[in-house]
């Protein structure tokens, strides 16, 4: 029996041996502490209360015969480091207090530090194991971690903690290179690095020692970070730059025509447009060139944005600058201006003139198609109403073209007419007031808009109306007087009118022969008039009379107005 084997004469290793085969690291093993010299088992004195394991039986392990019968490890089994007497003297081992201590030249073999698992050859383990239990030593926290086979060892770090007693494993380092520590190309730092600290000194024999804790300047650091930053920067303005001079060269800016054009255009542009549909209704037309030369235009113009709906008279190939110019110029829209206080007979009139069509074209359209124009429910139906459309021809400038038919004229103002007065409370006003309701406000406006000069006049005149109106009015016997309403039966605009013909004409719209109001309107009120008619004054005024077509004079009772009629007549030769 030879030394080298692993048991009794020569029989061969078992080949579910966890060591059978590995050229890489079974021979040569030095051993640990407990174990063979050649990768054999641990030799312990209590090997034979395991007599299932016959590696465990090695009576010819020299190790063997040098165990002292008081066996230390009985003592202290927990601790297979403490310090064994009878083992110091054994020079396999070397001192087995520490695992990285030095250790003899390595001969071949690697020192795992393990107890190894004795198994079966059923493959299960033994109930007992060397002390009596199984200690994992490298599972603490105060444990070493486990060597590693010779091929995958790594190099050992230096002992930092041993060499540099300040060394504080919880402080990053500090970065070293000279680019961002600013120091010369020896690798020394530059005097101007440092803080002037007192405690802190250079040698002057050049060794570079620096005495002190001095705190290090931040300044070259952080020069290098804004270095990279304007790099990088610069970079990054390089290509928008380049990018933006190959977008030009590749597509250039947005086609467009030059100067102001020529011939006439007529454009409409619908309620809502933006400045691509603008844009794209002038390409239809032929007046711009692209629609995003006319939005660029648009842009840059301060007015470019209130471009309102209506119809333009433009040019043909303008540029798109031209274009907006021209549609910020109210001169240039083709707009038909109703004026407020207009009588109907005078808006089929201005229809007519602005679409160049027969004089009475669209008073007969008005008539004919009257029913279909959008009145709303409450307009009155009365038969002696001589204008059903009176007071429903909003005043407003309406955008018309050459195409433009009368009554799709007609309808615009109608429900323009109709969008204001949903604005007010006609309703209200008229249970306020007594009067049979909406149609009889709207004919309140329409007279206050006929006789007022100015809005405080409005706010007078619809005072005036309301108080003659009353039951109780002896004055004029509920009688308006108004001459408004007989100059508009008599489709005229006279201030001198004989009292002889006034007072016997038995028409409905005469005042001063019918006491209350007319049938309907007679004139086509605006927004002053109509919210005037809503909050009249509240001081009695019940008459009033203007003597020079220019101001208004309010009286509160008949001696004070018959002295300023007196005056009238004087004035204008009436007898």
């Amino acid at each position: 029996m030879t030394e080298y084997g692993r048991g009794p004469g020569s029989e061969p290793w078992h080949p579910e041996d966890p060591l059978y085969g590995d050229q890489g690291w079974g021979g040569g093993q030095q051993p640990a502490h407990g174990q063979s010299q050649y990768g054999g088992q641990q030799q312990d004195p209590y090997a034979q209360q395991q007599p299932q394991d016959p590696y465990m039986q090695q009576p010819q392990d020299p190790y063997q015969q040098q165990q002292q019968p008081q066996d230390p490890y009985q003592q202290h089994p927990q601790d297979p480091y403490a310090q064994q007497p009878q083992y110091q003297q054994q020079p396999p081992y070397g001192t087995q207090h520490d695992p990285y201590a030095q250790q003899p030249p390595y001969n071949g073999g690697w020192d795992t530090g393990q107890q190894p698992a004795s198994m079966p050859y059923d493959g299960q383990p033994p109930a007992s194991y060397g002390y009596g239990e199984t200690n994992d030593y490298y599972g603490t926290p105060e444990a070493y971690p486990p060597p590693q086979p010779p091929g995958r060892r790594e190099a050992e770090p230096a002992p930092a903690p041993a060499q540099n007693p300040d060394w504080d494993p919880e402080v990053q380092p500090e970065e070293t290179h000279p680019f961002f520590t600013g120091a010369d190309d020896e690798g020394e730092a530059k005097d101007d690095d440092y803080d002037d600290d007192p405690r802190e000194s250079r040698r002057g024999d050049g060794g570079g020692e620096r005495r002190g804790k001095g705190k290090k300047k931040k300044g070259r650091s952080g020069c290098a970070c804004l270095v990279v930053s304007l790099v990088l920067a610069g970079g990054l303005g390089g290509v928008g730059y380049f990018g933006y001079s190959f977008y030009k060269d590749k597509f250039g800016s947005a086609p467009d025509y030059a100067g102001s054009g020529s011939g006439s255009v007529e454009i409409e542009i619908p309620k809502g447009a933006y400045g691509y549909d603008i844009g794209n209704i002038l390409k239809k037309a032929g007046v711009v060139k692209s629609v995003d030369a006319f939005v660029s235009a648009q842009n840059e113009n301060p007015k470019g944005k209130s471009i309102q709906a209506g119809v333009y008279l433009l040019h043909e190939e303008m540029s798109a600058s031209e274009a907006v110019k021209m549609m910020v110029d109210p001169k240039s829209q083709n707009l038909l201006v109703i004026p407020e206080g207009s009588r109907n007979a005078a808006v089929y009139a201005m229809v007519d003139k602005k679409l160049d069509l027969k004089t009475g074209t669209t008073e007969g359209v008005a008539k004919s198609k009257k029913s279909d124009l959008g009145l709303p429910g409450w307009a009155a139906k009365n038969k002696d109403i001589k204008d059903p459309l009176e007071g429903f021809l909003y005043p407003a400038a309406y955008p018309v073209t050459k195409e433009t038919k009368p009554e799709a004229i007609l309808e615009k103002m109608v429900a323009r007419s109709n969008e204001e007065y949903e604005k007010l409370d006609l309703e209200g006003t008229a249970k306020k007031y007594n009067l049979d309701g909406p149609w009889q406000v709207l004919t309140v406006a329409s007279l206050v808009q006929a006789e007022g000069l100015t809005h405080d006049d409005f706010r007078k005149m619809a005072e005036v109306v309301y108080n003659r109106l009353k039951p109780d009015n002896t004055a004029t016997n509920r009688k308006l007087e108004f001459d408004s309403a007989f100059n508009y039966l008599t489709k005229q605009s006279k201030i001198k009118i004989n009292l002889d013909e006034i007072r016997t004409n038995p028409d409905p719209y005469n005042t001063y022969y019918h006491a209350g109001l007319p049938p309907g309107p007679i004139s086509n009120p605006g927004d002053e008039a109509l919210r005037a008619t809503l909050s009249p004054t509240a001081s009695g005024w019940m008459f009033f009379i203007s003597l020079d077509g220019k101001k208004t004079d309010f009286t509160k009772t008949a001696a004070e107005h018959a002295k300023l009629t007196a005056k009238f007549n004087e004035i204008h030769g009436i007898g």
